[in-house]
């Protein structure tokens, strides 16, 4: 492992028995002040792929902790996709209460450029939770190490519609498992989080005759709500709700064992990364009799349109069908698990490290 630190960091403090990333860099941006964690878990099947998270944490170690997490998360999402691409992620701390004002953000961006560019190549970056395709154009002033540029800089754009398709075509084989049945018309949906992937995917389940029940933390956001016929809620009793789905699409760790404990529906399936605030909260959701679709398998569509829509004779078409497969693999998750008798983590994990071990004996 390489480790470059700054600014008195020390990986002590994260209280891990051990660190089985490549590289972590955590530096403090020169222009922004704001610290700044890079985490390449792998780069066996090729250099590391994942977006840039601009986020507010209670303290620079909890950032850092996300990155890592996010980034193995990465290496997962990437091989169980068919792609030749590592695991890597970046994370921007801000303090709890903190708003960036527009100065401070360009400022993070060419950090954030700074400290992608000194890794040689090994971890490309994008956008992710808090970041955009024009904040991608700033960090590509510091490296050409990043993807999903907007179109009129000769990028391929935002991810987010594949990121929702992906997750759309996930649902679809989900409502098929539990209910034998892939048709969403009648089906009830309760979405949490409105953003960039929740707000398309609600859009797109209101269209196709589900009824919804949805909430995000930014009250500014209800107003999709009334525009697509969905049932607004306050957040942070929407697992309450009897429905068919549960479908998170915030940020992570939002199935704890409380709340699986206390969940009304038949599955959960979503946008979010690291859905799981326990690992062992896959075998709760399957004492419980609820289905769960691996969020690094059903949210795998962003990452699938940015590393084929980049490559020189990209055919949208054929793009799309790879992200429509995703329905396919998560089918194949149902059954396997069902068949070995594990938990749909544990069955869509060997996908990946099936995946990755193939590659480590091709090399040895």
């Amino acid at each position: 492992m390489t480790s470059a630190f700054h600014a008195g960091a020390s990986l002590d403090a994260l209280h891990s028995p051990s660190l089985d990333h490549e590289t972590v860099l955590i530096t403090r941006g020169i222009r922004s002040g704001l610290t700044i964690s890079v985490a390449v878990h792998s780069t066996r099947l090729g250099p590391a792929l994942g977006g840039a998270r601009v986020w507010q944490y209670r303290s620079w170690l909890e950032a850092v902790e996300d990155s890592l997490r996010l980034s193995a998360g990465m290496t997962l999402k990437n091989a169980v996709a068919g792609l030749s691409r590592g695991g890597g992620k970046s994370v921007v701390f801000v303090p709890v209460g903190t708003e960036l004002d527009v100065a401070t953000k360009r400022a993070a961006m060419l950090d954030l450029g700074d400290a992608v560019d000194s890794l040689g190549g090994s971890y490309q970056t994008a956008e992710d939770v808090g970041t955009s395709a024009e904040d991608m154009a700033v960090v590509a002033e510091r490296t050409s190490h990043v993807s999903g540029l907007p179109a009129d800089r000769g990028g391929v754009g935002e991810p987010s519609d594949a990121t929702a398709a992906g997750v759309y075509s996930a649902l679809v084989a989900t409502l098929d498992a539990a209910f034998g049945s892939p048709l969403v018309r009648g089906r009830r949906a309760t979405i949490s989080g409105l953003g960039q992937v929740g707000g398309r995917l609600a859009r797109r389940l209101a269209d196709d005759g589900a009824s919804l029940i949805v909430t995000d933390v930014n009250p500014a956001r209800r107003a999709l709500a009334e525009e697509i016929g969905a049932s607004w809620i306050e957040p942070g009793d929407e697992h309450l709700f009897e429905t068919d789905l549960f479908v998170p699409c915030g940020v992570g760790g939002a199935l704890s064992h409380d709340i699986i404990s206390q969940l009304r529906c038949a599955a959960v399936v979503g946008a979010a990364n690291n859905q799981l605030a326990e690992r062992d909260g896959a075998e709760q959701l399957a004492e419980r009799g609820i289905l769960w679709a691996p969020d690094f398998v059903a949210n795998a569509g962003g990452v699938i349109y940015l590393d084929m829509a980049s490559r020189p004779g990209a055919d949208l078409e054929s793009i799309l069908r790879r992200v429509d497969g995703i329905g396919d693999t998560i089918s194949a998750v149902y059954r396997s698990a069902k068949e070995q008798g594990v938990t749909t983590l544990v069955a869509a994990e060997k996908l990946a490290t099936d995946r990755l071990d193939a590659v480590k004996l091709q090399a040895a």
